[in-house]
């Protein structure tokens, strides 16, 4: 999330699209129903079904699942046409006024540099034109035909509302009229805010979904403002933790990157990372990218790591591949690649694409090791439960063992909300039976792994013999010693770089914030954006004081919240040129003369002066991108791709079939599905009465919510003979389930491009072990295919038949 949850309130306008907030966030959303006692706000409810959010909203409009960015790219052409845009903010703020290069163009849905054999871009042509003095060439009267604003225009006139019918399914004066809400908070005194979650994530163009909604945000001006932003719902209390502390294939803690095969040394890492800025004066806050970096391999190694040796830089992997995603791994997995694997806190069974693929793969390993507090299906995947999971269990060889581990109530330390919060909790209860915490068991395998080096040698033990392990108790780290390591310490005595007789931290001491952080190995952290969560204050992640004297929902001495206590990211852009709030009724921060002041940390230095340093100083460019020059694999604009699986032909291109550029495997695709034979469209989502699947172990949310069950539309009842709360089969490519039917109003059928779309919803919390009856899930039907960035896959949007079910056999 851009903004905090608490800051909702003071919006004036929600809309809810890839989510379902009431259902799935019950307790982030009650901010929305303050927005609506506090200012009076708005609530729009864009989504395939009736939910729970659109019961309690002002306007609702339905959408085919996976057509998001037509409706997206519709937006922004009506903003235009109407002038419904913050000019100040838009040329001020945002690249709008860079000149693009010549060459860079689009037909057909594609983009300039298109391998179709490779199905990938070469994006030389997706960048701006540089001048003779290395800085970026500007047009600030958006005339030029080459700025990234006529490029825009261009680029999003075909979305007219006819066209955002067509493929979306959604009624023109619906969407007319969502336009024409959304178009009054382009006003500097009136805000908008996006909430979205999975059902924009799980797509293969789930990134670009997520973009569409920033670059509509950004022409209306509501990025860094009091009640706008970009609200990302996480789906777990410590998603966010999990991606802050780089636990994916190509991350380091703090969005640092792992190393390429194509990066060998030290110099050549940092020369790709430089961050030269693009225009003249502006700040590029990753030019500290050196500073983040050393402080982390010395956290990770300490004397090991030394200036002459780059840090001990050829200690880290080097990818060989882009990333090793869960979609990668299991379809190496698949292939008798991986002999072993550590299945920690996760039941990919369920939550992976294409259930059958998945226990493929897991029967081909020589041993699966699953730490988890519950039992999984996962863990179980060899027994054989019938219909619920038909296996050989006797062809399978894989060895199983199971590491009980607490439970969240069960332990101590922090969780990172999706607000980006840290907020520390305390133990409620001890573990039963033999269960360990996960840092007990991940500390017993890495001692004995580390003597087995000492002993036995090996090809390259340097970086297990040198890892710092300088815990109290080497056999099981206290959490307030892994956050103090987060937070980073001193090394040595650490000044102040413009006046090198003050001193700012002693040696041994916790570290401030970041801004302390040394690239000359003075300092230690383990993640740069962490800094400033434990120093010498105390651990400021346990502070409950809940004043709030701006009445505005900082809560600034409640947790800590990344980075530096800030609680709206870019926060800069609330002021205009002089630095003044564009709303004073709302202020976060302004520029009093000499400093920048107010209610929240300043997105930029506190002594910057209003027209030197533009908002997004993480951007080479100092300000958002409306053209993403690059960054993003599919596209620097969003355009509209169907799903794989998909009942209606792309209207730009149907040459290919989903995300030209999409992480999908030539097996998989052979496992596709047609419209011909599946006809219905399918999409994943979850209710309130459960969580994921760990709920199916409580026999209250059990009883709640006891049985399997889809839901269909009144319509593809009456048009496949079947009965309300009758038992059916749905069956796509790749698997087939039985369900009860829910017959309900809550889902109707659209017409996309003349045809009769009917989607069935398939709620996800149901499997093969726990208190709730057995059942399955939408994974037994997806797709293993994932997003072309992020590589999440497309849980929202394929292909299915449904029929009721006769004398199927359940166990």
């Amino acid at each position: 999330m851009t903004n905090s949850w608490t800051d909702i309130k003071n919006t004036d306008l929600v809309i809810v699209m890839g989510g379902n907030a009431a259902e799935a966030h019950p307790c982030g959303f009650k901010w929305v129903t303050e927005a609506k006692h506090h200012r009076g706000a708005k609530l729009i409810v864009v989504d395939p079904r009736f939910t729970r959010t659109a019961s309690v909203s002002d306007y609702y409009a339905p959408i085919r699942p996976g057509t998001d960015i037509a409706f997206l790219m519709g937006l922004i052409r009506y903003m235009i046409e109407n002038d419904r845009v913050q000019w100040e903010y838009v040329k001020a703020f945002t690249n709008a006024s860079f000149l693009v290069k010549e060459e860079f163009g689009w037909s057909d849905g594609l983009f300039t540099g298109y391998d179709e054999e490779k199905r990938d871009y070469d994006k030389s042509s997706w960048d701006y034109q540089i001048g003779p003095d290395g800085y970026m060439l500007t047009d600030p009267t958006l005339q030029h035909p080459r700025c990234v604003w006529n490029l825009l225009k261009a680029h999003v006139d075909v979305y007219t509302p006819e066209m955002v019918e067509r493929i979306t399914g959604t009624p023109q004066d619906r969407f007319l009229k969502i336009a024409e809400m959304i178009g009054e908070c382009s006003s500097p005194t009136k805000t908008m805010t996006s909430m979205y979650a999975l059902g924009w994530t799980q797509h293969s163009k789930g990134a670009q979904n997520i973009r569409g909604m920033a670059m509509l945000q950004l022409i209306l001006g509501n990025i860094g403002v009091p009640g706008g932003g970009m609200n990302a719902l996480r789906g777990h209390s410590n998603i966010q933790g999990l991606t802050d502390l780089g636990l994916m294939s190509n991350l380091i803690p703090g969005y640092l990157n792992i190393p390429t095969e194509k990066e060998p040394d030290w110099a050549t890492y940092m020369k790709s990372r430089a961050f030269k800025p693009l225009l003249p004066g502006q700040t590029s806050y990753w030019q500290n990218y050196p500073k983040f970096m050393v402080s982390f391999m010395k956290s990770m190694w300490g004397e090991a790591a030394q200036k002459d040796n780059d840090w001990a830089y050829h200690y880290l992997p080097k990818l060989d591949v882009p990333a090793y995603d869960m979609l990668r791994m299991f379809e190496l997995m698949d292939q008798g690649r991986v002999n072993l694997y550590f299945c920690q806190g996760f039941n990919p069974l369920l939550a992976l694409a294409n259930r059958n693929k998945n226990t493929s793969a897991l029967s081909k390993l020589k041993m699966l090791v699953v730490m988890d507090p519950l039992e999984t299906e996962t863990a179980r995947f060899w027994e054989n439960h019938g219909a619920y999971n038909d296996v050989d269990t006797a062809s399978i060889q894989t060895e199983v063992i199971q590491l009980p581990t607490s439970c969240f109530a069960e332990d101590e330390g922090a969780l990172v909300n999706s607000g980006r919060w840290l907020q520390w909790h305390w133990k409620a209860s001890d573990m039963p039976g033999q269960a360990k915490y996960d840092t007990w068991i991940m500390a017993q395998i890495f001692l004995r792994v580390r003597e087995l080096y000492r002993k036995e040698g090996g090809a390259f033990p340097d970086p297990i013999l040198n890892l710092t392990w300088d815990y109290a108790d080497e056999h099981e780290p206290s959490p307030d010693e892994l956050a103090r390591e987060m937070n980073g310490r001193a090394l040595a005595d650490v000044y102040d770089l413009a006046d090198k007789t003050k001193l700012l931290t002693a040696a041994g001491r916790q570290v401030k914030s970041f801004a302390e952080l040394r690239d000359d190995g003075t300092t230690a952290s383990g993640c740069w954006i962490y800094s400033g969560s434990y120093n010498e204050d105390g651990n400021n992640m346990a502070r409950r004081d809940n004043s709030d004297p701006s009445g505005m929902g900082v809560y600034s001495n409640w947790t800590w919240s990344w980075p530096l206590n800030r609680r709206t990211l870019y926060n800069r852009a609330s002021a205009d040129l002089q630095g003044q709030p564009w709303d004073p009724s709302r202020p976060i921060i302004a520029w009093n003369g000499e400093r920048w002041e107010g209610n929240d940390i300043p997105d930029i230095s506190p002594t910057a002066k209003p027209g030197e340093v533009m908002p997004f100083i993480m951007n080479q460019e100092g300000v958002s991108r409306l053209f993403s020059r690059g960054m993003m694999r599919d596209g620097p604009f969003p355009t509209h791709m169907e799903p794989f699986e998909s009942p209606v032909q792309n209207v730009f291109n149907d040459r290919m079939r989903g995300n030209p550029v999409a992480r999908v495997f030539a097996s998989d695709v052979e496992k596709m599905g047609t419209s011909d034979e599946f006809p219905f469209v399918a999409t994943s989502y979850r209710l309130t009465e459960h969580f994921h699947y760990w709920t199916k172990h409580n026999k209250v949310n059990a009883t709640l919510q006891p049985e399997f069950f889809v839901e269909i539309s009144e319509q593809l009842a009456a048009e496949k003979g079947i009965e309300r709360g009758g038992r059916v089969r749905v069956w796509s490519k790749r698997g087939e389930v039985w369900a009860k039917a829910l017959v309900t109003k809550r889902i109707k059928p659209m017409i996309c491009d003349g045809k009769t779309v009917h989607v069935v919803g398939i709620p996800l919390h149901w499997g093969f072990v726990g208190a709730a009856k057995k059942g399955w899930g939408p994974n037994s039907l997806t797709p293993f295919v994932g997003d072309a960035n992020i590589e999440t896959p497309e849980f929202k949007a394929f292909l299915v038949n449904i029929e009721p079910a006769v004398g199927e056999a359940v166990s």
